[in-house]
């Protein structure tokens, strides 16, 4: 299941206000038995958005080194 920071931004609304019923951006509702559950699943997201992130941003490195005469 891909989540979106949207989904974040919801279930950190929905933990603040005390709503157990959240629904995310691509309409999926879900209704929370318990705050550990909520907490959880937000730190799955978060995992998961942090994961993309480093996969659509790469670092490039170039290396130049120095070539010496014997």
């Amino acid at each position: 299941m891909a989540f979106q920071p949207a989904d974040l931004e919801k279930i950190d609304a929905a933990i603040l206000s005390g709503v157990k019923k959240v629904t995310f951006a691509d309409g999926r509702a879900t209704e929370f038995h318990s705050l550990d559950e909520m907490r959880r699943l937000r730190a799955d997201i978060k995992a998961e958005l942090g994961a993309s992130a480093s996969l659509v941003n790469p670092r490039i490195r170039t290396v130049v080194g120095k070539m010496r005469r014997c």
